[in-house]
């Protein structure tokens, strides 16, 4: 059976460090495009030679155009230009949204059977744009974000129950930024709710943690943003998509009267298989809950009209 095909856009820090989960994993051959000559060839070819040391056979190469990627079943999108510190997530939507728009057009050219993951950011919106530009259908297209929120809150309350991060089940919905809406109703250690574990207090205080999570790693690093979660959770949607695994998964997909909201790209639950998105699931939500996901809404929609598509 011959293997999948994953290409990573954008060979920096995220896609490099996606090609190596993906490789390890043996989810499928990948690879790397990016417009700086030599440098997705010579990662490629330093995490291929790693392939006899870690034993896993898919090959790993680099490109600096499109041909490579001819009919990839997976295609993850992190190329676009990194948030710096006391940069907002929508000083990038100008920069972004010229190399966003020109990426996609070439991917769907090349693979128009393809599932499209969206990385860069500002996510939400510019999942929308791969939509709207792509012609691809809605099951096909998504932003990852959901997954690397709620890993950050996940290992969050690890470290703060001092428990295994593989017992935790949390959820959250929204745009990715700010006003994210973390569900703590829904999260569960080995389905322990955890509000039987942790006070209110010490809750909202993991929560806001989680919302300036990525802020967090950028003032730490001063020189860049996240790299290691943001690129093991697109893994994990190609996982879920190229095994059909029917995952329950929070992704930033294309809404169309789901959760009384339309024409937005926002962070759902949603099951995740070989077709893409294969349904969306709406969870009863609180009054409180409603007016934060509402408040998310209209962030997501201000940054979308920017857009002026």
């Amino acid at each position: 059976m011959a293997r999948k095909k994953i290409s990573i856009i954008g060979a920096g820090f995220v896609g490099a460090t996606a090609a190596h989960w993906a490789a390890e994993k043996e989810l499928g051959n990948v690879v790397l495009v990016d417009i700086l000559e030599g440098i997705p060839q010579g990662k490629a070819l330093d995490l291929f030679q790693a392939s006899p040391v870690e034993g896993f056979d898919a090959k790993v190469i680099g490109s600096n155009g499109y041909e490579e990627t001819i009919d990839s079943d997976v295609v993850i999108v992190t190329s676009g230009v990194p948030r710096k510190p006391g940069m907002s997530r929508e000083d990038l939507l100008e920069i972004n949204k010229k190399i966003i728009g020109s990426v996609v057009a070439e991917v769907v050219k090349k693979s128009p059977q393809a599932i499209l993951i969206m990385v860069t950011n500002p996510l939400d919106t510019m999942t929308y744009l791969a939509f709207k530009g792509s012609g691809l259908p809605k099951q096909r297209v998504m932003g990852m974000a959901g997954i690397l929120d709620t890993a950050r809150f996940k290992a969050f309350i690890a470290m703060e129950l001092n428990v295994s991060v593989e017992d935790i089940q949390a959820l959250l919905l929204g745009g990715h930024g700010d006003e994210m809406v973390p569900l703590p109703r829904y999260t569960t250690i080995s389905g322990i709710p955890l509000s039987q574990l942790l006070p209110k207090e010490t809750i909202d205080r993991l929560v806001d943690r989680t919302r300036k999570g990525g802020g967090e790693i950028v003032n730490l690093l001063k020189t860049g943003s996240a790299f290691y979660a943001p690129s093991a959770a697109a893994i994990q949607m190609t996982e879920a998509i190229l095994k059909d695994k029917k995952r329950i998964l929070p992704c930033c997909v294309y809404l169309d009267g789901e959760y009384g909201l339309k024409d937005i790209c926002f962070g759902v639950p949603v099951k995740l298989g070989v077709h893409g998105v294969e349904s969306i699931i709406e969870l009863q939500l609180t009054d409180e809950e409603k007016k934060l996901v509402a408040k998310s809404a209209e962030s997501v929609k201000k940054s979308i009209m920017e857009l002026k598509l």
